[in-house]
C-alpha cells in the first residue's frame, strides 16, 4: 500500500493569474464519490493526463482521469505558454550518456509534441491564441556559439527548422539592445496554456472519458493486480493506471517521489500594451527565451499584455515579491517598459529530474508513470501521452526506449537535493555573467 497524503492545493480553485482570468468556460467537474470501476485511471489532468487519456479514448477505451483541484490546476494552466522544442538535456549530452541510438531516437520526437498541440487544436477547435515561431536568444559570444552549434547538431538529425539570427537581424523580431543575436525556430510557437488544457479536457470528455476534479488522490496500491486509487470520498479500481501527477503528485507514492524535485518558476502579466506598443517591442509576435542556465522567458498575449518570466527556486517555494524579482529582469530586456503597471504575477511548479531528461516506466504489473519534463513540460508531456497510450494499446516500442534510460538520485537525498542545486545554479550563472 502506499502512504497517505492531504490534499495540496488549498481550496482547489486556479491560481490569480493572467491564464484563469482569461480563462474560456469550462464546467465543473463531479469529485470522485463512492468505489468504481474503470478500464484505466489516470492520476492528474494536466498535459501529461490529458494527451494520455485523449489518444486512448480515441481508440475507444473507457477511461477516468482523476484531478486533486481544476483541470490544468498545475503547471499546465500556469506556464509561460512556449512551444519550445527538445528535451532540457541537448541532444549532444543524450549522446554522450545513452549513445548514438538513444540520441537519433529522442531527434526524431523533439518536435512531435508540437505538432501534436498544433493537432488538437485544429480538430477540436480550441480557442487559446496559437502564434508560430520562438526565438532564443544570446548575451555573449559563448551563447552566440553554443546556438550556432545546436543549429548545426539539429541539423545533422535532418532537423532543418532553426536559423541564425545576428544582432541586426534579431531587431526585427526581438526590439531589445540586450543581445547578441539569436536563432529561430519556425517550428515553434506559443498560446494560451490554460484554455489548451481546458480544450484537451472537453475533447477528452466528448470522446467518452470521464474526468473527476477537487479528489485529491490520499493512497495508491499499485501492487495488486488491479491497481486502487483512493481519494477522501472514494476509490477507482483499474486494469490500466497511469501516474501523472508530476510536480504535485507529492509523496503519494514513495517510489516516485525520490526521482523528482519540485522547482517552481514565476510568471506576470502587464496591462494591455495596445498593438503598436506590443509590435514596438516584439514585431514578430513570436515567443523569446535566452539561453543563460536561469532564464528569461517572454512573449505576447492575446490581448497585447507582456508576459514576463524567468526565475528558479528549488524545493517549490514561492517567492516572496514576484513582481519585484521579474519587474528588474523585464526592464533590462526593455527599459521602455520601466513602470510600466502589472496586473498579475503568479509561480508554479514543474518536476526537475537530476539528469534533465524526462523519465518514463512501469511500477508493478499494470501502472506506468510520466514525469521529470525538467522546464520542457508543454511539448514533452504531449509526446509522452501518445507514447503512454501506445503502450497500453500494446505498442511497447517507444515506451521501452525511455523505460531503459536510466535514472539518477539528486545528490545527498531529499534532505540536500535543494542546497546541492542552488550551488549548481550559481556556478552556472557566474559562468553566464563571465561570458564563458
Amino acid at each position: 500500500m502506499g502512504s497517505r497524503s492531504h490534499p495540496y492545493s488549498g481550496d482547489g480553485n486556479h491560481t490569480k493569474s493572467y491564464y484563469a482570468a482569461s480563462a474560456n468556460p469550462s464546467p465543473e467537474r463531479p469529485e470522485l464519490v463512492g468505489d468504481h470501476h474503470i478500464d484505466i485511471c489516470i492520476v492528474g489532468a494536466g498535459y501529461s493526463g490529458l494527451s494520455t487519456g485523449l489518444h486512448l479514448v480515441e481508440k475507444g477505451y473507457k477511461v477516468a482521469i482523476i484531478e486533486g483541484a481544476r483541470v490544468g490546476w498545475g503547471a499546465s494552466g500556469r506556464n509561460g505558454g512556449q512551444i519550445v522544442n527538445g528535451l532540457n538535456a541537448s541532444l549532444q549530452t543524450i549522446k554522450k550518456r545513452y549513445g548514438q541510438d538513444t540520441a537519433t531516437f529522442v531527434a526524431g520526437l523533439v518536435q512531435e509534441g508540437g505538432e501534436i498541440i498544433r493537432e488538437r487544436i485544429s480538430t477540436y477547435n480550441i480557442q487559446c491564441d496559437l502564434k508560430d515561431k520562438n526565438i532564443f536568444t544570446g548575451l555573449t559570444s559563448a551563447h552566440m556559439k553554443e546556438l550556432e552549434e545546436r543549429m548545426k547538431l539539429w541539423a545533422s538529425y535532418g532537423l532543418k527548422n532553426q536559423e541564425m539570427l545576428d544582432r541586426d537581424q534579431l531587431r526585427k523580431y526581438v526590439n531589445s539592445d540586450l543581445y547578441t543575436g539569436g536563432m529561430i525556430d519556425h517550428s515553434g510557437g506559443h498560446m494560451h496554456p490554460l484554455n489548451l488544457a481546458l480544450g484537451e479536457a472537453a475533447a477528452f470528455e466528448r470522446n467518452g472519458g470521464i474526468i473527476y476534479e477537487m479528489s485529491a488522490v490520499t493512497d495508491v496500491d499499485h501492487k495488486v493486480t488491479q491497481p486502487v486509487v483512493r481519494t477522501a470520498r472514494g476509490s477507482m479500481t483499474c486494469k490500466t493506471l497511469i501516474l501523472c501527477g508530476n510536480a504535485y503528485l507529492g509523496h503519494v507514492v514513495p517510489t516516485l517521489t525520490p526521482r523528482v524535485m519540485p522547482v517552481s518558476t514565476q510568471v506576470m502579466a502587464t496591462e494591455p500594451l495596445g498593438e503598436a506598443r506590443a509590435r514596438e517591442l516584439i514585431p514578430s509576435d513570436a515567443c523569446v527565451e535566452d539561453i543563460r542556465y536561469i532564464l528569461d522567458y517572454y512573449r505576447l498575449s492575446g490581448d497585447k499584455r507582456m508576459l514576463f518570466g524567468g526565475g528558479t527556486v528549488y524545493g517549490g517555494a514561492d517567492p516572496s515579491n514576484i513582481k519585484a524579482k521579474l519587474q528588474r529582469n523585464m526592464d533590462k530586456v526593455f527599459p521602455q517598459l520601466k513602470g510600466i503597471k502589472i496586473d498579475y504575477a503568479w509561480s508554479g511548479n514543474f518536476a526537475l529530474s537530476f539528469s534533465r531528461v524526462p523519465q518514463m516506466g512501469r511500477i508493478g504489473g499494470n501502472t506506468y508513470f510520466a514525469h521529470g519534463y525538467s522546464g520542457h513540460g508543454v511539448t514533452g508531456s504531449h509526446t509522452f501521452g501518445r507514447i503512454l497510450a501506445e503502450a497500453v494499446h500494446g505498442d511497447m516500442t517507444r515506451f521501452d526506449v525511455f523505460a531503459r534510460v536510466p535514472w539518477y538520485p539528486f545528490p545527498g537525498g531529499r534532505m540536500f537535493r535543494v542546497p546541492y542545486s542552488v550551488m549548481g545554479s550559481w556556478w552556472y550563472s557566474l559562468r553566464d555573467k563571465m561570458g564563458m
